[in-house]
């Protein structure tokens, strides 16, 4: 194409060339003598312009000559005179900083020097006081040691804000003298204690810290728990120190607190015992200010105390030493004048620095430089490693500031010796301090020229920086990301995979990619791995009585405890698929002892795993502490790797992970257990005692038979002893397994908790758990109906009269209405509910809405296997779940949602919830009718209370006796004097007393399912308000009323079939919570006929009456929370588990019943 057009191009032009020689060789011919003249003056004037172009060319030559001449002089003249004044400048900056640089080594130098003869002479001291009293070593206590040791700083020259730098006193205690340090303890530790009391005004009295003191030296654990085990050959407690502190977790003395078991300390005494020499360590830590964690690094000089006054005495003897904590930052305070600019002071140690928390070396490359930025009096910590400006490297000025000079062969071998030298560096903030602005007035002309080219490189640089910026920190993410998922070596392989492939055919998703052209799969064998499997027994039907965050909350906390567990471990987390979590140890890093430490982690689990449910059973609710996790545990080779491919992640495969799931899926909640090959491996690392063999043969799929083991869930040391063996092996014998040791799993919970090292007893029992977690329902709700008020609270004595007349000589039926007027969104109020969780309701009403709800709880029937307080906090918890689904209108929300195509905003939901959502009073009315629906269920039906003449059936006219008892009782509890608080912050004005009431009254009556008059009225009600038959009334001048009417009515017949679903929501949740609850229905029906409250067995018909009730009762009731339209995705599930529950009951209700009454029968038995 691109020949073509050239082609037509020249053509063209040919064209045209040809027609002007035609029209010329025309004019030519036919011209005359006048033409010819013209044409003449014509050329004459082509050559005058061809001259004055040349001459203009040569005039721009010359301009540009000079003007390139002048630039060149400019700059010759700028550029030398910029390079002698900077010359000059910068010889008085070299000389000023090397100036300020001495000065301060030498400062520095002789306040080092200062501070190891004063702690020379406070040796000196110590020592000679212990041979002038008469003290016998170890046994010294230094009289007046807090001013001593004030005294001490004080000399060193610390200023008086560095009087908090810690100075311990630690006597060397052999083994042999540990039984008369603890008499030595007790003896002296109270004249050490007032000495603290009296000098360092500490407030407290001697015997309150002789009760936090340890009389036996001791040291602290991996539990971080007391242990007073001496594990080395001497000891070095603290037993002096000034200023004296008490330990802030456990509120202790740090008395006593042995030294030499943490490594760092140990390391340090060693040297210093073999040079005899004062030593020095490099530590780092933070320390909190203003809300924000900052590292802090520090030194430990440990002096050495002599038996002897002659410190220079050959065969002296350390018997002591003196332990000083200096902070660098405020130790370089103070060395300069203010005049003095920022200089650059780095701090290098021969020797790692160590961490004070985990007590490790820290593993950076550079781990013994610090730097800090010296400004006049000011000292700031600029970071861990070398933050010096690489330009000034040439004006270095180094002093070696602590240099010990001891003899290599005295040291251990791996010990270091300290040796700290200090690198002084200029700043540019001190070298601009002496640089004027007169080099650049005078190159100024020359710069301006260069400005905007300057302004566009330096503009284009930002944005080239901000791009590079920003694809870093998207590098960074994704590598966070890649971390997350795959093993560090895994990671590092994969990368350098990535790196030598081709790029785009590496994940491959199409899956087109012939894999054997990248090489071969990243995946090895790992010949000695241990998989751990472990899975929350009970979950799937947990959850499905849960909202999706109560869901996540639950696994997200497990699973961080779980992580964090595995980390202390060394474990390696594979994945999470669902409520399951494997993990594994031997790999990627090999083990000797992954066997041990697979069992340590799932035992650490088990007991995180009660810890968290027991903590969330007031958070999430009912059952929440009844979950447990059931793990397997298997030893053996897997193949390990990373198949390529989209979403590409670490993946184990092999015998062993079938066989370790398969050791969890045959096991049993709250235990472990563990097949012949790991339990082979503990019996060769000396843990035989954490295995308890399974009394029969376990069937596993694809294995056939197989021996398999529970781990004990209690140390291994504490199995050795006799007591512990004959507790354990009375619970569960060599020849019995744990099925046939529980027969239940309230068994194995009452039984095994000794096997299952479950002594640590909740402090609650479970009604104390479940009003707990009512009162944190009713709290939230109680702060939005105060915050709508804007937060204020009135007394109610005026509603007095009206509180006790509200019955009006009425049963509690005749008091219900076919329509609740409820109270009508107000933006404003609705504004007010935003921050309802800062309003502060008061401790006086939540310790009564306590006290109210463990009164209601103890009026429920404890004999009643169904109508009892659990049951009515398992509706309660419905209800919550379904109020939270309702579309809520109100702008403290900002809900929107989509219906089928269309986009629905705020204005169109107005209404949508018929008010529910809008008024907290409401919502908590039905909360709190959820709770007080069955109080003081009597376990038989209305219709057999009737039949015996109850009192109260005579009283409430033979109509929804217990319904309305128990509203009746409820509510005369409410009204009590010690409840008014509580009253006051549910209403405050008759209006909303009267709402209140109605609200409950509705409610309750609503779960009577069984009269037929009240049943027949609710439906004409859904009728008239849901029915697509029914229209609503044309446009009229009473338009607003009727439709406020509609709202109401709709909002009445919403909360009476949410209380319903919610009283038989074991019917539409999942099938084991529905078999549970359907059988101590069955439990509390059967007692009742056993008993002769009844005159039919309900075993009979209980098959085809469940039936019934799914298809009359139950699946209708579902379909209709769908039809209402505003509980969103609950009303789908609640009818996916109802149809799936039926389909379930047929097929295996006629068994179930068969057992129900076995176990009934059973359970008698045992009474």
């Amino acid at each position: 194409m691109k020949d073509q057009n050239t082609l037509e191009e020249s053509s063209t032009s040919g064209q045209t060339h040809g027609n002007i020689s035609v029209a010329s060789g025309s004019g030519f011919n036919s011209s005359t003598a006048d033409d010819y003249g013209d044409r003449k003056k014509t050329d004459s004037s082509i050559h005058d312009h061809d001259v004055a172009m040349r001459e203009q060319q040569a005039v721009n030559r010359s301009k540009l000559f000079v003007a390139f001449f002048l630039f060149l002089a400019a700059c010759a003249t700028a550029t030398a005179t910029y390079l002698f004044v900077e010359q000059q400048e910068r010889k008085d900056f070299e000389d000023q900083f090397h100036s300020s640089a001495t000065e301060f080594l030498v400062v520095t130098g002789q306040k080092t020097d200062q501070l190891f003869s004063a702690l020379d002479s406070f040796s000196i001291s110590v020592s000679s006081e212990a041979k002038s009293t008469n003290q016998t070593w170890p046994f010294v206590t230094i009289s007046d040691f807090s001013a001593k040791a004030h005294s001490l700083q004080k000399l060193i020259g610390m200023p008086e804000a560095l009087y908090h730098q810690l100075l311990l006193f630690l006597p060397v205690v052999n083994e042999a003298d540990l039984a008369q340090w603890a008499v030595h303890t007790m003896e002296d530790a109270p004249v050490y204690y007032q000495d603290v009391i009296d000098t360092e005004g500490y407030n407290s009295t001697v015997d309150e810290l002789m009760a936090k003191t340890t009389p036996m030296i001791y040291y602290y654990d991996a539990e971080n728990n007391h242990d007073f085990t001496i594990s080395k050959d001497t000891a070095l407690p603290i037993w002096q120190n000034y200023p004296f502190e008490i330990e802030p977790n456990s509120q202790r003395s740090f008395t006593n607190l042995d030294l030499m078991t943490i490594k760092q300390f140990s390391e340090l005494f060693h040297l210093t015992n073999a040079t005899l020499n004062a030593t020095i360590g490099f530590s780092e830590s933070r320390i909190e200010e203003g809300g924000e964690s900052r590292p802090l690094v520090s030194s430990q000089i440990m002096q050495p105390i002599f038996k002897t006054v002659d410190t220079a005495a050959k065969d002296r003897e350390m018997v002591a030493v003196a332990w000083l904590s200096l902070e660098w930052t405020t130790y370089f305070e103070d060395l300069f004048n203010e005049e003095t600019d920022s200089i650059t002071v780095v701090l290098r140690n021969s020797c790692p620095r160590w961490n004070v928390y985990n007590e490790q070396s820290v593993s950076e490359e550079e781990v013994n430089v610090v730097s800090y930025d010296i400004n006049g009096p000011d000292a700031t910590f600029l970071g861990e490693y070398d933050a010096h400006d690489p330009q000034f490297d040439s004006l270095e000025v180094a002093s070696t500031l602590v240099d010990l000079d001891v003899d290599s062969s005295k040291i251990v071998s791996g010990e270091c010796i300290p040796k700290l030298s200090l690198h002084v560096y200029p700043t540019e903030k001190f070298e601009e301090a002496f640089y004027t602005s007169k080099r650049f007035l005078y190159a100024g002309v020359v710069i301006a020229i260069f400005a905007f080219t300057s302004l566009v490189f330096l503009l284009y640089d930002y944005f080239v920086g901000q791009r590079q910026r920003k694809v870093m920190d998207r590098i960074k993410m994704q590598d966070q990301i890649v971390a997350n998922v795959f093993p560090t070596a895994i990671r590092n392989r994969l990368y350098d995979g990535i790196g030598k492939e081709n790029d785009s055919d590496f994940l491959d998703i199409d899956g087109e990619t012939d894999r054997t052209s990248q090489g071969a799969p990243m995946a090895d064998l790992f010949p000695d791995v241990t998989i751990i499997f472990a899975d929350i027994v009970g979950f799937t039907a947990w959850a499905s009585a849960r909202e999706p965050p109560q869901v996540f909350t639950l696994l997200e906390m497990i699973y961080a405890a779980f992580d964090r567990v595995a980390y202390r471990h060394n474990v390696f987390k594979v994945e999470t698929v669902g409520d399951s979590y494997v993990a594994a140890t031997g790999l990627p890093e090999p083990m000797k002892e992954h066997a041990v430490a697979a069992c340590k982690f799932a035992r650490d689990c088990l007991k995180k795993m009660k810890e968290i449910t027991l903590k969330l059973d007031v958070t999430l609710g009912p059952d929440t502490s009844g979950l447990r996790l059931r793990v397997g545990i298997h030893s053996g080779q897997v193949t390990a790797g990373v198949l390529r491919g989209e979403r590409s992640r670490f993946q184990l495969f092999g015998d062993s992970m079938n066989t370790a799931a398969r050791m969890e899926s045959t096991g049993r909640a709250s235990c472990i257990q563990i097949s012949q090959t790991t339990a082979d491996l503990l019996k060769e690392g000396g843990f035989d005692n954490m295995t308890i063999p399974r009394g029969r043969k376990t069937l596993v799929k694809g294995k056939g038979e197989m021996q398999t083991y529970w781990l004990r869930s209690t140390d291994s040391k504490r199995l050795r002893t006799k007591s512990n063996t004959q507790l354990i092996d009375s619970t569960i014998s060599e020849e019995e397994t744990v099925e046939d040791s529980f027969s239940s799993s309230e068994d194995i919970k009452d039984k095994g908790d000794d096997l299952l090292d479950m002594n640590g007893i909740e402090n609650m029992n479970k009604i104390e758990r479940l009003v707990e977690w009512n009162v944190e329902v009713l709290s939230p709700l109680l702060q939005q109906i105060v915050a709508t008020r804007g937060g204020s609270r009135k007394s109610i004595k005026p509603l007095q009269v009206v509180e006790s007349n509200i019955r009006s000589g009425r049963t509690i039926l005749e008091e219900f209405v076919p329509i609740i007027h409820l109270k009508r969104p107000d933006s404003d109020l609705n504004d007010s509910r935003h921050g309802y969780n800062s309003i502060d309701i008061g401790s006086d009403i939540k310790s009564e809405l306590r006290r109210f709800l463990s009164n209601i709880a103890e009026l429920y029937t404890d004999s009643n296997p169904f109508h009892n307080f659990e049951h009515a906090s398992h509706v309660t918890a419905s209800v919550k779940k379904l109020l939270k689904r309702i579309v809520n209108v109100d702008s403290g929300n900002g809900l929107t949602q989509q219906n089928g195509n269309s986009g629905v905003n705020m204005v169109d939901l107005a209404g949508h919830s018929y008010g529910i959502t809008s008024d907290p009073l409401t919502q908590f009315a039905v909360v709190f009718s959820a709770i007080i629906h069955d109080l003081d269920h009597p376990g038989v039906p209305n219709a057999q209370l009737v039949k015996e003449g109850a009192p109260n059936a005579e009283l409430y006219k033979n109509k929804s006796v217990a319904e309305q008892n128990s509203v009746d009782i409820a509510w005369t509890i409410l009204m009590k004097d010690e409840y008014q608080s509580l009253r006051s912050c549910i209403y405050q004005t008759e209006e909303e007393l009267r709402r209140f009431r109605q609200l409950v009254v509705n409610t309750v009556m609503a779960t009577d399912i069984v009269d037929k008059e009240l049943q027949a009225l609710r439906k004409q009600r859904w009728e008239t308000a849901f029915s697509d038959k029914v229209q609503e009334p044309a446009s009229s001048s009473s338009e607003e009323s009727e439709s406020e009417e509609s709202q109401d009515r709709k909002a009445t017949i919403v909360i009476e079939h949410l209380i319903q679903a919610s009283d038989v929501a074991h019917t539409m949740q999942h099938w084991y919570i529905y078999k549970s609850w359907n059988e101590k229905f069955f439990c509390e029906c059967y007692k009742a006929y056993k008993s002769g409250r009844a005159d039919v067995d309900p075993s009979i018909n209980w098959y085809k009456g469940e039936i019934g009730f799914f298809d009359f009762y139950v699946i209708p009731l579902a379909k209709k929370l769908d039809n209402c339209g505003v509980f969103g995705v609950s009303s789908h599930e609640y009818l996916n588990y109802a149809m799936a529950n039926r389909a379930e009951w047929v097929r295996e209700g006629e068994e179930l019943v068969k057992e129900f009454i076995e176990n009934y029968n059973s359970s008698k038995g045992k009474e």
